[in-house]
């Protein structure tokens, strides 16, 4: 891990004694990152896809810093130690940035805090340069009922980097009818096997949904996709079939599929994926209880990889096709939801995961969490319907980074 460190440091200091001054700091930074010094007027030949802090190494350099302006890392992120007046350069220079509208943060005090932060920092730039470029494909439109989960295209990529594809159904159904029957029969024999039971699922169903995720896995690798949602409904009036199953087994390898064409769900599943590597579970919120402070989310598709044990089931809606109901995990557990249409909103709760419950009249998999803040933020001030759940707890890293983005927190 290579931090690009960029020095500020009054011209009445040498090389020799700006080593000296800060070795304490620059030492224990060198037990767990490679440094490389740069010294502020070649600031212009740093490469953007290198990890960069500012280090204000003496008092007196204010004016430096924002003569290079233009050419600072976003957001700036400042180290200051506090010898030779440095930490009075950082305050100083902290202020200037805010007064323009620049995220920036000052490091300084502990030095294991500052060696933590630098981590967590890390990983947020290291996430921000793998988003981009990352395409989401759009197979379909999104459903009608979806009237608060539009995303404007363009601001999406401006702000994250990443690209929505427009993508037609009908190329999805020319590469089902080219999967034959034959070709699935042992990953269908092979699923069974794994399966807790399969109860109102038939074989055919299994067959043309694993004729589906092939035929999906064509497109995702046609069109360099590293997630997709689809138009599950649409698809169901062509071809009688779900989307289920090609949906968990396509978040099983790491390839983020959301359901119902909700361009802000898949967005926050990338996200997740993308900053914790962790799969998750894109729900509705079926039953709010504000005397316990619990919530039921339910769907009908599940990553497999997500559940203790699964069960083939039919699609909730439709009484069609192949659903799972999967048995997730009790414990800790994430609720996230990235809104708004250029995704600059979020909700972030944490809880346990308590139950996994079995109604009649919801979808299949269904999970009984009691949150650790108000669940009337459901009946009040939710950002739509769908909301992913992510194992374990995930507040920090996903709140640092969404706020570094300039996101704003709903609770």
């Amino acid at each position: 891990m290579i931090i690009q460190l960029i020095t500020f440091a009054s011209h009445l200091q040498g090389q020799n004694s700006l080593r000296a001054s800060h070795e304490v700091i620059l030492a224990e930074i060198e037990k767990y990152f490679t440094i490389h010094v740069i010294d502020y007027r070649q600031i212009d030949q740093l490469s953007p896809d290198r990890f960069a802090v500012l280090f204000l190494a003496t008092g007196g350099v204010e004016r430096l810093v924002i003569q290079h302006f233009e050419q600072l890392p976003h957001p700036t992120i400042l180290l200051a130690d506090g010898m030779q007046n440095s930490l009075a350069s950082a305050l100083e220079v902290a202020a200037w940035l805010r007064a323009r509208g620049m995220k920036n943060e000052i490091l300084h005090g502990d030095l294991q805090e500052i060696i933590r932060r630098l981590f967590v920092l890390y990983n947020n730039f290291v996430t921000q340069r793998r988003m981009r470029g990352m395409r989401i494909g759009v197979i379909g439109t999104p459903s009608h009922w979806l009237v608060a989960s539009n995303v404007d295209y363009l601001l999406a990529q401006r702000r994250w980097g990443i690209r929505y594809v427009d993508l037609p159904l009908e190329q999805l159904y020319q590469y089902y009818e080219e999967v034959s029957e034959e070709s699935v029969d042992d990953a269908c024999a092979h699923l069974t096997q794994k399966a807790l039971a399969c109860r109102e699922a038939t074989p055919e169903d299994l067959v043309k949904s694993m004729r589906l995720y092939h035929a999906l896995k064509r497109m995702v690798n046609e069109e360099h996709l590293s997630a997709l949602t689809l138009s599950c409904f649409r698809l169901l009036e062509q071809t009688r079939n779900t989307g289920c199953l090609a949906l968990a087994l396509l978040n099983d390898e790491g390839i983020v599929a959301g359901c119902e064409g909700d361009l802000q769900s898949v967005f926050t599943m990338l996200t997740v994926r993308a900053l914790t590597g962790k799969p998750s579970f894109m729900a509705n919120p079926s039953q709010v209880n504000t005397r316990t402070n619990e919530l039921v989310l339910a769907h009908c598709t599940v990553g497999l990889a997500m559940t203790e044990r699964f069960i083939l089931r039919n699609h909730f809606e439709t009484e069609s096709g192949i659903g799972i109901q999967g048995i997730l995990p009790t414990g800790d557990v994430t609720v996230v939801k990235c809104g708004n249409e250029c995704l600059d909103d979020y909700y972030l709760a944490t809880g346990t995961l308590t139950e996994n419950t079995n109604y009649v009249n919801l979808c299949r998999t269904q999970v009984r969490i009691r949150l650790n803040s108000p669940v009337d933020y459901f009946l009040k001030r939710a950002l739509g319907n769908h909301h992913i759940v992510v194992p374990g707890n995930q507040e920090n890293i996903l709140n640092d980074f969404l706020q570094a983005n300039g996101c704003k927190r709903v609770e």
